[in-house]
C-alpha cells in the first residue's frame, strides 16, 4: 500500500489537515499542516494545536503559512510505523479530552447488558436476548428527553429493566465524562493499552469533534475510547478505572478542519469502519453510520461546555461509540474481548485511518511528557512567542 494513502482522507487534496509531529532533533512536538507530499511545521506561528484552532484565520494558516521547516509525508509515515525518526502523534495537545456515552441505540443495549451481567461476559448472551426482546426495537426510535422517552422509562421500571445507562441514553441529560488527562492520548501507530486485569473489553471507535473555547466545533478526527466492560459492568463508579489507563485513549490521525468541502453536516453523514485482526486468526469487521446517533452534536457540546463549564484551551469530544462487538472469540457465548497483539483499525474515507496495536496498559510506555515538559521544550526551542490577549486570564480559577 502507498504509505501516503494509509493515513490520509480519500480527498486529502481538498482537506485542511492539522497534526503533530515529534522529531528526535527537537525533543518535543511540532504543530503541522499536511500539504500534499509535505508536512509543514507551523509551531512558530501557533506553538500548540490549541492556539491554532482558536485562530479565526486557521484555514489560511494551514493552507498558506510558510512554516519553519518541512518533512516528506512518506518519511513521517514510515517513522510512525517504525517508531523511529520523525513520527506523528495524536493531533491534540492542551485540549481537555471529554467523551459522551450511550449515544447509539446499539451500544446502549450493550451497556444495559453489562450492568445486568455485573461484568460477567458468560452471562451476556442470555441477557442480550431478553433485553432485545423487551426494548431493542423501541430504543432506535425514541428521542432522548421526549414525552415518549419518559413513558418508556415508566414501562421499563415496571418490567424491572430500567438502567442508569438508559437514563443517560434516552433521558434529558447525556453522559459526559473526562476520558483522559491533557496530553495523554496516543496517536496513529502507537500501542494502545488495555488493563492487564481485564478479561472482557473492547475498542470503542468514535467520531471526535475538536471544539474551541467558545463552544464552536471546528473540525473532526477519529478516536478509540478503549473500554473495560467487566470493570464498568461491575459498577459505574469504576468508570475512571475502566476508561483511563496508560495508552487507553487513541486519537488521530489528523484533525480535519471544517471548510467548504467538509462541514459539520458532512461529519454527521460519516460511515465509520472497525477492523480487528488478532494473532490467533480472529477477524472482526463492522461499519456504522454517525447518522444513527440519538443526540445531535450541538446537544452534546452544549452539555460539555457553556455557562456551566468553560474550557479555556478548548476540548475534544468523543461523540459516543456506535460499535459493541459481540462476536464470540473462543468460548461460545462469551463474546468479544481483546488479546495482546490485536491490530485495531478505525477508518472513515473522509478522515483517514487510525491504527493501533493492543498491549497491556502496564507494559505501555510511561506517560512522562506533560504540560510543564511541553512548555519547557517550546521555550528551549525559542517558540514561545505568543502571549494571551489582555483579559484572557481574568477567569482563572483561584
Amino acid at each position: 500500500m502507498n504509505p501516503e494513502a494509509s493515513l490520509l482522507p480519500v480527498d486529502s487534496q481538498n482537506a485542511h489537515l492539522v497534526g503533530r509531529v515529534v522529531d528526535p532533533a527537537d525533543g518535543g512536538p511540532s504543530v503541522v499542516a499536511i500539504r500534499g507530499h509535505e508536512v509543514v511545521d507551523l509551531t512558530a506561528i501557533a506553538p500548540t494545536v490549541a492556539d491554532l484552532l482558536e485562530r479565526r484565520d486557521r484555514l489560511d494558516v494551514v493552507q498558506r503559512a510558510a512554516g519553519r521547516r518541512r518533512w516528506q509525508f512518506a518519511d513521517v509515515v514510515r517513522g510512525t510505523k517504525n517508531a523511529q525518526g520523525a513520527r506523528f502523534l495524536a493531533p491534540i495537545d492542551l485540549h481537555a479530552i471529554k467523551a459522551a456515552g450511550v449515544t447509539f441505540a446499539r451500544s446502549m443495549v450493550e451497556r444495559v447488558i453489562e450492568e445486568q451481567a455485573a461484568g460477567d461476559a458468560r452471562a451476556a448472551a442470555s441477557i442480550r436476548e431478553r433485553v432485545n426482546t423487551k426494548i431493542g426495537a423501541a430504543l432506535g426510535t425514541i428521542v432522548p428527553g421526549s414525552i415518549q422517552a419518559a413513558q418508556l422509562k415508566e414501562a421499563l421500571i415496571d418490567e424491572g429493566l430500567w438502567s442508569q445507562y438508559l437514563e443517560v441514553g434516552i433521558g434529558p441529560d447525556p453522559e459526559i465524562f473526562t476520558k483522559a488527562p491533557v496530553l495523554s492520548a496516543v496517536g496513529p501507530g502507537a500501542p494502545i493499552g488495555v488493563l492487564g486485569r481485564s478479561t472482557w473489553n473492547n475498542p470503542e471507535p468514535e467520531l471526535v469533534l475538536a471544539v474551541t473555547s467558545d463552544g464552536t466545533a471546528v473540525g473532526a478526527t477519529l478516536g478509540n475510547d478503549v473500554n473495560l466492560r467487566d470493570f464498568e459492568g461491575r459498577s459505574a463508579l469504576l468508570l475512571t478505572e475502566a476508561k483511563d489507563n496508560n495508552a487507553s485513549c487513541a486519537i488521530g490521525p489528523f484533525i480535519r478542519l471544517f471548510d467548504d468541502h467538509f462541514t459539520i453536516d458532512s461529519a454527521r453523514q460519516l460511515v465509520v469502519s472497525l477492523n480487528v485482526r488478532g494473532d490467533d486468526g480472529f477477524a472482526l469487521d463492522d461499519t456504522s453510520s454517525v447518522g444513527e446517533m440519538s443526540r445531535s452534536f450541538e446537544d452534546l457540546i452544549s452539555h460539555a461546555i457553556g455557562r456551566h463549564h468553560q474550557y479555556p484551551d478548548g476540548l475534544v469530544l468523543f461523540t459516543g461509540t456506535m460499535f459493541a462487538p459481540t462476536k464470540d472469540r473462543g468460548e461460545p457465548g462469551k463474546g468479544f474481548t481483546h488479546k495482546r497483539g490485536d491490530v485495531v483499525r478505525i477508518s472513515a474515507p473522509e478522515l483517514g485511518i487510525l491504527e493501533n496495536v493492543v498491549i497491556p496498559s502496564e507494559e505501555a510506555a510511561e506517560w512522562t511528557f506533560g504540560i510543564r515538559a511541553l512548555y519547557a521544550n517550546l521555550h528551549e526551542r525559542g517558540l514561545m512567542t505568543t502571549r494571551p490577549e489582555a483579559g484572557q486570564m481574568s477567569g482563572e480559577a483561584e
